[in-house]
């Protein structure tokens, strides 16, 4: 069965080629091992904007790049996909195997992916379907690619569909965002980061309210208590949270360990605040703890207290962007972004 007849041939479909038994070929002492069947086909995409030759040729075909779950390391894989409106869908097929393939699980880790389609490549968070949505994404998936659906007969497990949601400034939390400001100094892409961040933070929030609005009445338990019928966060509300989790975590450590020092050494008299700042980040990293424990058990997690958690977050994390703007904004607005090279 060709990717093009099914949307999902033996790469398109996310075969790990990393694993035993994969399409590495035999590695001998002597001879130099073989390209994996899934990096020919990275390679023949990038080498020609995005189309695949062979069985793939008029398929339609992407690539995914996913952080190791385990590892930390990315992992890129061809996959097909189908459209479903504005939506861009990939399914966890692995040609009917009893095991979710490896870049699934790298993803509920790690839900900030890399997706690359024809020459366009771009930061999205993977969201799996859950309940009643993902079997109508499902059907609509058969609908334009049949061949899933022989893969989900020759499985008893549930094939995941992703739903593969465009990030950065080229896209907000409720759908495209206005056209961004222009960033011409570095104060304007702290600005950049910073209204992403809270609009992101916003989305999560209001995701959970949705939650708990849609909950039966008299169905709710109270704040601190664990009883109750109201169900689990669920994947969406998971996803978001920690893709704006890790989101954040990359830009505190970014500016510990590149910003923070390039400026103290200009401007020593902002000691004290880089210091309030890098506490902050240590308050606002131990409440990420605290609802990422809360995340582990997706099913049973208590939304009413993760709100609140969250709730305890979102003021932490608003007073110190605006405190770290009122504090570096001046310095940095005078300083190009991109940085210009040096004259020679």
């Amino acid at each position: 069965m060709t990717c093009k007849a099914s949307g999902d041939a033996r790469a398109a479909s996310g075969f790990d080629a990393h694993r035993p038994g994969g399409c590495n070929g035999w590695r001998g002492a002597w001879r130099r091992p073989k390209p994996s069947f899934n990096q020919s086909v990275i390679d023949e995409f990038r080498a020609n904007g995005g189309k695949a030759g062979g069985r793939f040729e008029g398929g339609d075909l992407l690539l995914l790049t996913t952080t190791g779950a385990r590892s930390g390391t990315e992992h890129t894989t061809p996959l097909g996909y189908v459209r479903h409106g504005d939506l861009l869908l990939i399914v966890g097929s692995d040609m009917g195997a009893h095991r979710h393939p490896a870049w699934y699980h790298n993803l509920l880790a790690h839900p900030l992916v890399q997706v690359e389609i024809g020459t366009e490549r771009y930061g999205a968070v993977a969201v799996p379907a859950e309940g009643p949505r993902r079997d109508r994404l499902f059907a609509h998936v058969v609908r334009a690619a049949p061949g899933y659906g022989d893969y989900q007969a020759n499985t008893p497990r549930v094939l995941p569909v992703v739903v593969l949601e465009r990030t950065g400034a080229e896209a907000g939390a409720d759908g495209p965002a206005p056209a961004p400001a222009p960033v011409r100094t570095l104060a304007d892409k702290v600005v950049e980061v910073h209204t992403w961040l809270r609009a992101q933070l916003k989305h999560v929030r209001d995701e959970v309210d949705a939650h708990l609005a849609a909950a039966p009445d008299g169905e709710r338990p109270e704040p601190g208590r664990t009883q109750g019928r109201v169900p689990g966060l669920g994947l969406q509300i998971r996803q978001h949270c920690l893709a704006f989790c890790q989101s954040l975590e990359f830009h505190h450590v970014s500016e510990e360990q590149h910003l923070f020092p390039a400026m103290e050494i200009h401007h020593p008299e902002l000691g004290g605040a880089f210091e309030r700042l890098r506490a902050e980040h240590r308050t606002v990293a131990r409440l990420q703890q605290e609802l990422g424990a809360l995340l582990a058990d997706i099913a049973g997690a208590d939304p009413v207290r993760f709100r609140a958690e969250l709730q305890r977050m979102s003021e932490e994390l608003t007073a110190h962007l605006a405190y770290e703007e009122e504090v570096l904004l001046p310095p940095l607005a005078g300083i190009p972004f991109p940085p210009r090279a040096p004259k020679p």
